[in-house]
């Protein structure tokens, strides 16, 4: 008896061509998937048309000046994700039976995480372990939840502006924002500077200081003392937030605890107001449905019982 059709599907489909379609997708084009896989444009081409065959789907627009995912191509491609993830665990999953510990945790990480707690646990823990490997890997956020929703990533450590659905969360560190200056602007010098000194400064923005981000707390803050309407930088990246701020190009908001070094080498200035700061959190967030490694059991386990011992306040910087 033959195989019904919707059985057959997966024994005839060449799964390179799902590999080929993410790359396709990621890379936002032919053209660049072809450069980016080492391949000519006319094979990327004749695959993808393979696939939407295969599927019975237009995947993609292709015209020219236009590149657009439809529908259906959205879907498969976050299918092909996933099944991508779960491929790259494979590895480790295999080399579980070793005597001793190993494996790798790879973490995707927000910009300048700046945790005692974080880093006494990973030393103790590498101490514990030495046979365990490590990659981390800097992204905005709202990637990072993507890396780890689909099992691109052990662990990730991020900002959060909502709960995820099928992520697991653990606040790991709370941090207060403040305003600060750089040596260059006319208020670094100042005797006392009251919030009316700010009003229409111009200033420098994290991207996700947007209405409904992890830091519109930042964004409220600027619209009380009644800075510029418009900012005139932006970025994902704290150390460029830093960069802009010492430049001169606007005043922007730190953690204090980040920028506590700085102010002590006479490179920053803490602006007012002092009190009642923006606080914002921190999370360790993992993915339950991922098949965990040995190690990454053992770390999440432990870094859970770890934090467990410090009250939230002691894990809150700035304060």
């Amino acid at each position: 008896m033959s195989l019904p059709h919707r059985s057959r599907f997966p024994w005839n489909l060449d799964w390179n061509l799902l590999r080929t379609f993410m790359v396709v997708v990621e890379q936002r084009g032919i053209s660049k998937a072809a450069t980016f896989l080492g391949l000519k444009q006319p094979t990327i081409s004749s695959a993808l048309k393979r696939l939407e065959q295969a599927v019975g789907k237009t995947l993609v627009i292709r015209k020219p000046n236009e590149f657009t995912v439809t529908r259906a191509g959205q879907v498969l491609y976050a299918e092909c994700a996933t099944i991508f993830g779960t491929v790259s665990q494979l590895p480790t999953i295999l080399n579980e039976n070793n005597t001793d510990l190993s494996g790798h945790l790879s973490i995707a990480i927000t910009s300048s995480v700046v945790s005692e707690h974080f880093d006494d646990f990973l030393n103790r823990f590498s101490n514990a372990f030495p046979n365990v490997t490590y990659s981390f890997t800097v992204n905005e956020s709202d990637e990072v939840e993507k890396m780890v929703t689909l099992n691109r990533s052990s662990f990730g450590i991020c900002l959060l502006s909502r709960t995820p659905k099928k992520l697991k969360t653990m606040v790991l560190y709370k941090e207060y924002f403040g305003l600060f200056c750089g040596e260059r602007h006319r208020l670094f010098g100042a005797g006392t500077i009251s919030e009316e000194d700010l009003e229409g400064e111009p200033f420098v923005a994290f991207q996700t200081e947007a209405e409904g981000g992890p830091l519109e707390a930042i964004s409220i803050l600027r619209s009380r003392l009644n800075l510029s309407r418009n900012w005139r930088g932006v970025s994902s990246s704290l150390n460029e937030i830093r960069r802009l701020i010492m430049a001169n190009v606007g005043i922007g908001a730190l953690p204090l605890h980040v920028a506590q070094q700085d102010v002590a080498a006479g490179r920053l200035r803490q602006l007012p107001p002092y009190g009642d700061l923006p606080q914002v959190s921190i999370y360790l967030v993992s993915n339950p449905a991922r098949r965990y490694s040995e190690a990454e059991i053992i770390f999440l386990s432990m870094i859970e019982t770890e934090m467990s011992r410090f009250e939230i306040s002691e894990r809150t910087y700035g304060n």
